[in-house]
């Protein structure tokens, strides 16, 4: 249930940061967030992260909704029951679904999160759940996935000196 909730407060956060831009700024449009950091800039994506397949939206929204189905089915069957790896595909899903929500929507997603200092593509608060739940899960996935031992495979512990006989 705490999963669920997360989601649903990830998608709310993702959309709720969506529509003030959207009601504030018009398109192409820019506002300070923090000045010489950070501004807000208004723009709509038809593709994926950097662009990736501009004006195929169809794609993404069908590559998007898949992937999702996947995350959502492997953390139903806790194919990865360690709460790190559970709460970082919760951020992935939560983001997923935030851009999902636009595309079917609207037929692009909402960016406004622009680096002034570097060079880096306009992005939005789902995106930076899915990089950072992604980053996180690798982490989960390369530090600790090989050293959980099934519950069922565990020998049982015994106290008793004589080996319990």
């Amino acid at each position: 249930m705490p999963y669920i909730l997360a989601i649903i407060l990830c998608i709310a956060a993702d959309q709720a940061v969506k529509y003030y831009v959207v009601s504030h700024l018009a398109l192409y449009d820019h506002a300070p967030l923090i000045p010489g950091i950070v501004e807000l800039f208004h723009i709509q994506n038809t593709g994926g992260g950097f662009s990736i397949l501009e004006g195929h939206t169809w794609v993404l929204t069908l590559l998007t909704a898949v992937l999702m189905v996947g995350i959502a089915a492997a953390m139903v069957k806790k194919l990865f029951p360690h709460p790190l790896a559970m709460w970082t595909l919760t951020a992935i899903l939560g983001g997923g679904l935030g851009n999902l929500v636009d595309r079917v929507r609207l037929g692009y997603v909402v960016d406004m999160f622009n680096f002034q200092f570097m060079s880096y593509p306009v992005f939005n608060v789902a995106d930076i759940l899915v990089v950072c739940g992604t980053i996180g899960f690798a982490a989960y996935y390369l530090l600790l996935h090989d050293k959980e031992t099934p519950a069922e495979e565990k020998e049982p512990e015994n106290d008793l000196p004589d080996g319990g006989q």
